[in-house]
């Protein structure tokens, strides 16, 4: 069965990056764990905060792949302790969030079991430039000045 892409109008030309980002976001898991708040800091930076009550900074990792933002967690489990009741979530993890074109990661800090992880946008620099009209055979002929 062939999917019906958003993207496939031909008025709609280098959106194919959408559609990739679309399909990962799609395929994130539907776990919860564990559980986290965005935040809005400003015009131009936002916060991800998750909860990692028991994850040592170690345990820890945050990469950036293809404009995905990844988090990972992983615990080694002390085979010396005996618990009576074992409550807390000690398992490993991945989360993963997907960041528009020119999002960059500021900072990250863990912080009393909270991972915070700061973005930021850039502003945007507005680029105009004329292109050159040409005229005759495709690829060659005389070039022609059109800058008006």
């Amino acid at each position: 069965m062939s999917r019906l892409s958003l993207f496939n109008s031909p008025l709609l030309l280098g959106f194919d990056h959408f559609e990739r980002a679309l399909d990962r976001v799609s395929k994130v898991s539907a776990d919860g764990y564990p559980p986290y708040n965005v935040e809005q800091l400003g015009e131009n930076a936002l916060r991800i905060t998750l909860a990692v009550a028991g994850f040592q900074m170690s345990d820890l990792s945050i990469t950036v792949e293809d404009n995905q933002l990844v988090v990972r967690g992983r615990q080694t489990d002390d085979a010396q302790r005996v618990y009576l009741h074992r409550g807390i979530a000690a398992r490993q993890f991945q989360r993963s969030f997907v960041l528009a074109e020119g999002i960059e990661v500021k900072d990250a800090y863990l912080d009393s079991g909270l991972l915070h992880i700061d973005l930021i946008r850039p502003a945007a620099e507005s680029r105009v430039r004329n292109v050159e009209i040409k005229s005759g055979a495709i690829g060659g002929g005389a070039a022609v000045a059109s800058n008006r």
